[in-house]
């Protein structure tokens, strides 16, 4: 008996099968397709062969295909996810067995302990279990999100050779032009003395807002991994400790009180989120959006202002409109004192084989000056 383990919204596999070198990737496909998970037995590095072999089986285009449709929005969003979601599901069906203490028994299995521990703590099994269920998919995640983790994303807004380590779970800010915005805004002075950063996630707006001059930061975050990883990076750029300088707080939204400046980066896009990392993407419903900017003005001192940094592409996806957003602020007794814009240089925004393509061509990103009105 072991335990089940994932990331994501997916359920404990109801028909499991043992799979090994023997079968081919068509007929593992044929069962995966059929509601059955494979519990691999045979070499480890032929089961991620055999995943790479799943990924091309659905990546493969029909051979005539028809002059493409322009995309309707919000229609072509929604197969978009529904094809996410079903290739997560297909390719989370490759399970592989880890011990108690992250160990892997397969044949060429790398010793990836130390990454699982990393993400994951110590194992706590249950029930007389004495192994995990893990999908090969997320495994590699956990690998993936470890090399990440020591290596860093450079910062250029931060300095020279400054860098964010981003612990698995906790988004990376690999889009930087949202930093550029907040690296040029003006500093209100009611924030130069103490400014909050909500929802803090790898900590590099509070390092970003302490670089420029603010005396003391409040970081708040409802999640443990982010603030662990916020306080790293803190104290890895040298932050964290000197004069107080940044206070972590677990908690949702606004810590008690008021500051001079109010900063929030929320998920840009209106949705449920299916997995760890789509928290920081998808905002059901716009919950954290509207709840910042309804809580907004009891929390600022006179002359504060609070800093919205939000990506026009739910607009262009038809997912919300900014007539909503205009009313959210004028409803929350809040004044938009300036807008600034930036365009973002990833690399979707030149992929036109992208299905979002035409929404992401158009995207700005924009941090958004509030005050009490």
């Amino acid at each position: 008996m072991a335990m089940w383990r994932t990331e994501s919204s997916l359920p404990k596999p109801k028909r499991i099968e043992v799979a090994d070198d023997t079968m081919p990737a068509d007929t593992a496909f044929r069962h995966i397709s059929e509601g059955a998970s494979l519990l691999w037995r045979g070499d480890f590095q032929n089961a991620r062969q055999l995943l790479l072999a799943l990924g091309r089986r659905l990546d493969k285009k029909p051979r005539r295909k028809a002059a493409a449709a322009p995309a309707i929005f919000p229609h072509a969003f929604h197969l978009h996810r529904q094809a996410q979601a079903q290739r997560a599901r297909v390719l989370a069906s490759i399970l592989i067995e880890l011990d108690e203490q992250w160990h892997c028994a397969l044949r060429r299995a790398p010793d990836w302990s130390v990454a699982c521990s990393e993400a994951w703590g110590q194992l706590k099994t249950e029930g007389g279990a004495r192994s995990v269920l893990v999908p090969l998919r997320d495994l590699l995640g956990v690998v993936g999100a470890h090399e990440w983790r020591k290596k860093g994303v450079e910062i250029a807004a931060l300095g020279a050779d400054a860098r964010i380590h981003a612990h698995y779970g906790v988004f990376s800010p690999v889009r930087g032009e949202y930093l550029d915005l907040v690296a040029r805004a003006p500093i209100p002075a009611a924030g130069m003395q103490q400014a909050w950063d909500i929802g803090t996630g790898t900590g590099v707006l509070s390092a970003l807002l302490l670089k420029r001059g603010v005396k003391s930061v409040v970081a708040t975050d409802m999640s443990e991994r982010a603030l662990a990883c916020a306080a790293e990076n803190l104290q890895r750029l040298g932050y964290l400790g000197l004069a107080t300088k940044v206070e972590l707080k677990q908690t949702h939204l606004f810590p008690e009180g008021r500051a001079g400046l109010i900063v929030c980066n929320p998920p840009w896009l209106p949705g449920k989120a299916t997995s760890l990392l789509d928290q920081a993407i998808y905002d059901e419903d716009s919950r954290m959006l509207r709840g910042f900017v309804q809580g907004l003005a009891e929390h600022l001192q006179p002359g504060g202002e609070g800093w919205l940094i939000v990506s026009d592409l739910a607009e262009h996806l038809k997912l919300r409109t900014r007539e909503q957003l205009l009313g959210w602020i004028e409803a929350a007794g809040l004044k938009v004192l300036a807008r600034e814009d930036i365009r973002p240089t990833h690399s979707k925004v030149q992929d036109k084989e992208d299905p979002l393509h035409a929404a992401r061509a158009a995207e700005v990103t924009s941090l958004w000056r509030l005050a009490a009105a």
